[in-house]
């Protein structure tokens, strides 16, 4: 008899929780913690267009630019970072975020003022305000976020650590 699972059955010891925290490098930095995003990769229908939306709001909450190719930009936070491709083999020019896939991309942002000010920056990139009429309380009066869209119907919100209770 085999101590393998059954095809299709995770032992349990495949669901128990991974550190909290990371030892640091042999260089003294801090390694990522396991489970930590790496990266994530966007097809974009025009690269010109995902470098001055997302590059510029992305370097306004801190990302820098990381790595460029002809069909591509990265921006990079800590370790790490987000990939925004204008591939070859896509199969449409516009990005539907009610389909399956990415719907949006979610922010920390430090404080609900500059909330305001990354969405009103935003609008000089490319950016418009979604939900206008409930915002900043569109996800609730618990949060405070701005839902912005992209003309490539990119979508990101950006949720305030501080929760303001709606006047």
């Amino acid at each position: 008899m085999s101590d393998m699972p059954s095809p299709g059955v995770e032992p349990e010891s495949a669901y128990a929780p991974a550190p909290a925290s990371a030892p640091a490098s042999a260089s003294g930095t801090a390694r990522p913690v396991g489970g930590t995003l790496h990266h994530v990769e966007i097809w974009v229908p025009d690269l010109g267009r995902a470098a001055v939306s997302f590059g510029r709001l992305l370097e306004a909450m801190g990302y820098t630019p990381f790595q460029s190719w002809s069909h591509g930009r990265s921006w990079r936070l800590g370790t790490s970072y987000l990939v925004f491709e204008q591939s070859p083999a896509l199969t449409a020019d516009r990005h539907d975020r009610c389909r399956p896939g990415l719907n949006h991309l979610a922010f920390h942002v430090e404080d609900h003022e500059r909330v305001e000010a990354l969405a009103l920056e935003a609008r000089r990139y490319g950016w418009s305000l979604m939900f206008p009429d409930r915002h900043p309380h569109a996800g609730g009066s618990r949060s405070y976020a701005a839902y912005l869209v992209n003309t490539d119907g990119f979508e990101v919100e950006l949720v305030a650590f501080d929760h303001p209770e709606p006047e």
